[in-house]
């Protein structure tokens, strides 16, 4: 009877039924669900009230959603800037083939991408806990300091420390990416470059950089997205408080503090797609000034 009602060229549907009916439920509905949240005052409990822009308002003004969006800027930038970079230079060494034993680094250094971030996070903060703490105690133990000292204090400490947690589980990740780009270049383009009379140096800045460049950009991008979403290692490693003087809080932990410790939720969906347009905002500018250069680079080729 099933075989009546569908003809065989629509048998496709049903197999990705399933994608679309699950992705509708716990996908786009909340999506949909949380902006109309987003112009309401709702506690979780009764009525969401309308107040129509009200939240939003409220948003443009907030002191500790600019300070946490600031926070989260400057920790995206000190651990993803230094992440790319070393990044790609790890991967120009481990493609070349005088390199011994490339897939163990490989392993060795996408590990760290294996462990979660809130593992991370807590490891982090246990060895730099002013008590008990093995840094610490390393640092005594060399006769460097006296007494134990309080890192959790450190406003510039705690953010470093979180930039590069960052670093440290991503850039492995990075370096596989970096890797699949420069197996995708093409080795007669590269070996007629060296035929010339070209360096290594100038082969790498004139060929390699330029064909990696949908690369690097995919890289900022996705590094944008995901940098601007930081929450599991700075909320570990400071059990939630953003401290010191909210010098960790990221615009994610804002959102958590809002809609599911102080329980307003309208406000705290007005907080995630305020966080969503920044992220496309800076999307969109990362992509176009990537493209500029690339349409200068070529017009300047061009004349050449």
């Amino acid at each position: 009877m099933f075989s009546k009602v569908l003809r065989k060229d629509h048998y496709g549907y049903v197999f990705i039924a399933p994608f679309f009916i699950i992705f509708l439920i716990f996908g786009l509905y909340p999506i949909v669900y949380s902006f109309y949240l987003s112009f309401t005052d709702w506690d979780g409990f009764g009525t969401p009230v309308l107040v129509g822009l009200g939240n939003y308002q409220r948003l443009a003004g907030d002191f500790f959603f600019y300070k946490s969006l600031f926070n989260t800027l400057l920790i995206w930038g000190v651990s993803v800037i230094p992440q790319l970079t070393v990044s790609l230079v790890l991967a120009v060494i481990l493609h070349e083939k005088f390199v011994k034993g490339k897939s163990i680094f490989r392993a060795v250094f996408f590990f760290p991408n294996i462990v979660t971030a809130a593992s991370l996070g807590l490891l982090v903060g246990l060895i730099f806990s002013w008590q008990t703490g093995s840094f610490n105690q390393f640092l005594m133990s060399l006769g460097f300091i006296q007494d134990p000292i309080h890192w959790a204090d450190k406003p510039i400490f705690m953010r470093i420390l979180v930039s590069s947690i960052l670093f440290w589980q991503y850039f492995g990740y990075s370096m596989i990416i970096y890797i699949a780009g420069l197996q995708g270049i093409s080795k007669d383009l590269l070996e007629a470059a060296e035929i010339d009379g070209a360096s290594k140096v100038k082969v790498f800045f004139h060929i390699t950089l330029p064909l990696l460049r949908p690369i690097i950009i995919f890289q900022v991008i996705t590094s944008i997205i995901g940098g601007m979403q930081i929450f599991d290692q700075p909320y570990t490693l400071t059990d939630g408080t953003g401290e010191p003087d909210k010098a960790t809080l990221t615009s994610v932990m804002y959102l958590y503090e809002t809609a599911f410790t102080r329980y307003q939720y309208g406000y705290g969906s007005a907080i995630a797609f305020g966080l969503f347009i920044v992220i496309v905002i800076f999307s969109i500018l990362s992509f176009a000034i990537t493209k500029r250069r690339t349409n200068t680079e070529n017009i300047q080729g061009g004349h050449k």
